[in-house]
């Protein structure tokens, strides 16, 4: 059974305790400068500071990686509580979180594939934009139920959406606050329905990471200022499953000489690289900004 049922609104009272923090990592590579910078920030935010390994995509995530992260993050002198949260064994409560936004009415079986998706956005014309890009233009939002019953008995694939519109209306003005920016009005309309579970995936991301932090007691959520336009959608989340409200700190990005910020598609320089080259952990940790 899952350990709590999304019924009773929580609130934190942290003005005497200082913040609980997490590294999170998905283990798809090894860690370079820039996960670095990410651990060592968090650490420096937080009392009790958590490791989790968001692992819920079988298909690029090997325990390999795992291994080797622990290894990297023990080297710059990191230690963390135990035991580590890996995404993939906990993914009962992702679907108790499902079946409490399906129970009340914000999910919507969407039918389409990328490419009609690409299809319809390309006969709209000037359809709105996201900061990822073209927003779902809610093709599969608008279907009977009768259509959605048929489709869904006939073993039809599908994702689960968010109806960001209902779910608005639901919950009303809602604000987040950043350390960085102060207090800022949610506004998840931004990323559109977004997609909170795929017929390979059992859960995305946005709905993972909220019911995650929630379960962990995470108080401060320090990430990476490429994230900050998903917080609209996690913090729509929390309100719909009434789950409690951290406070978040989007932190500078580390880049490469020309400006692009290290990721490991780019085969960024990693730790292991650097360790390997003689680098020492205090050299790594001056050269970050955290001697």
């Amino acid at each position: 059974m899952p350990r709590y049922f999304f019924r009773h609104p929580k609130t934190r009272d942290t003005t005497n305790t200082l913040p609980t923090t997490r590294f999170a990592p998905s283990p798809t590579g090894l860690l370079h400068l820039g996960h670095a910078f990410a651990a060592l920030f968090a650490r420096q935010a937080g009392t009790r500071f958590l490791l989790r390994f968001e692992d819920i995509d079988p298909s690029r995530c090997h325990p390999e990686f795992e291994d080797a992260m622990r290894e990297d993050l023990a080297w710059l002198g990191l230690a963390w509580e135990e035991p580590v949260r890996r995404q993939s064994e906990h993914l009962d409560d992702y679907q108790a979180a499902l079946a409490r936004l399906e129970a009340d009415g914000f999910l919507y079986p969407c039918f389409c594939t990328r490419k009609e998706i690409e299809r319809e956005i390309a006969q709209i014309g000037n359809a709105p934009h996201g900061p990822e890009g073209p927003l779902y233009p809610g093709t599969c939002r608008t279907l009977s139920t009768d259509e959605r019953a048929e489709r869904l008995a006939s073993g039809t694939g599908h994702a689960l959406r968010l109806d960001i519109a209902r779910a608005r209306a639901a919950t009303g003005p809602l604000f987040w606050v950043d350390r960085e920016k102060g207090p800022l009005p949610a506004e998840p309309a931004i990323l559109g329905d977004v997609i909170l579970a795929r017929k390979d995936i059992a859960t995305s991301y946005h709905l993972a990471v909220t019911v995650d932090d929630a379960l962990q007691g995470v108080t401060l959520v320090t990430r990476g200022e490429d994230l900050l336009e998903s917080t609209h959608i996690h913090r729509l989340l929390q309100a719909l499953l009434d789950l409690p409200v951290p406070a978040w700190h989007h932190h500078r990005l580390i880049t490469d000489s020309e400006g692009r910020r290290l990721a490991k598609r780019d085969r960024a320089l990693t730790l292991r690289a650097l360790r390997e080259g003689g680098r020492s952990p205090a050299s790594i940790r001056k050269e970050l900004g955290f001697a």
